[in-house]
């Protein structure tokens, strides 16, 4: 689905969505932005290569996404505690 308007063109991913975990990420992309060095010099290159600092933004949640995707899905499971005895 198109998302343009005046001279900027793109496309929309998805429609639908889970709005709490949109605000969570941008949460953490503006604490980032505030706290961390790494984050602001790679939002600072976005903008030296052209993009505005909404698109730079927009460049992070997405670089965010992919690093909490790797955390969650590399998660190894619990070890299997042991069983507990049954109280009389």
């Amino acid at each position: 689905m198109e998302a343009s308007s005046g001279r900027t063109h793109r496309r929309r991913l998805n429609r639908g969505g889970d709005r709490q975990a949109n605000s969570a990420l941008y949460t953490i992309t503006i604490a980032r932005l505030r706290r961390d060095q790494r984050t602001r010099n790679y939002v600072q290159r976005r903008i030296n290569e052209g993009k505005t600092r909404r698109e730079a933004i927009r460049c992070l949640k997405r670089y965010i996404c992919r690093d909490l995707y790797r955390v969650i899905t590399d998660a190894r499971p619990p070890s299997p505690s042991p069983a507990l005895p049954r109280a009389a």
